[in-house]
């Protein structure tokens, strides 16, 4: 007996052909849409990463404001102690002046001359005084000129003393302080 196939075999064919198009078409959609989901994760994860270090980088830059600032201050309160000492400093290496000044107009005192009012203003020594004589007064500046802490005497007043100090003259003097240089040691 012969076998003969009824069945429609090319319609069968034909579905289970398109039934698997249909299947691959599905599995390529998954695929796409996976890959998708995946690129769209991929891409938020960056955006998160990346934010996340521009809020660190934010925070750094915060704190190193604040330490910057914190450095100013440091540096003007450092500033302000260096001036501090700076003055220190200058009165400290004044003060033995003051007493050298005082020591530099008796030694130029001549006998027969006091002072009465002694008075500074800058590099300015003005004196008022009373003299026995006018040869003691000139020998006064005589004195004054060859100082070594004091330049330029001048006389500017000369007058006769009131009736309790009969025989006297007063005397108005101005003088220039000035610091002598340190001595120099010469190395052997």
């Amino acid at each position: 007996m012969a076998k003969i196939n009824l069945r429609p075999w090319r319609e069968e064919l034909r579905a289970e052909k398109q039934q698997q198009f249909v299947a691959m078409l599905l599995g390529a959609v998954i695929v796409a849409a996976g890959l998708g989901f995946l690129w769209n994760t991929n891409l938020d994860n960056r955006i998160d990463y990346q934010e996340s270090r521009n809020a660190y980088i934010e925070s750094a830059t915060k704190e190193l404001d604040s330490q910057i600032k914190e450095i100013e201050d440091l540096r003007r309160k450092r500033d302000e102690l260096i001036s501090r000492m700076q003055v220190i400093q200058d009165l400290q290496g004044k003060r033995p002046v003051i007493v050298r000044v005082f020591d530099e107009l008796v030694r130029t005192l001549p006998d027969g001359l006091f002072y009465m009012d002694l008075k500074k203003a800058g590099n300015t020594v003005s004196i008022v005084g009373m003299a026995e004589s006018n040869s003691r007064i000139s020998s006064l500046m005589r004195q004054f000129d060859e100082s070594e802490w004091f330049a330029n005497p001048n006389l500017t007043n000369v007058s006769s003393a009131d009736e309790r100090r009969a025989g006297y003259s007063q005397f108005n003097l101005s003088v220039n302080q000035k610091t002598p240089e340190p001595e120099v040691e010469e190395k052997k």
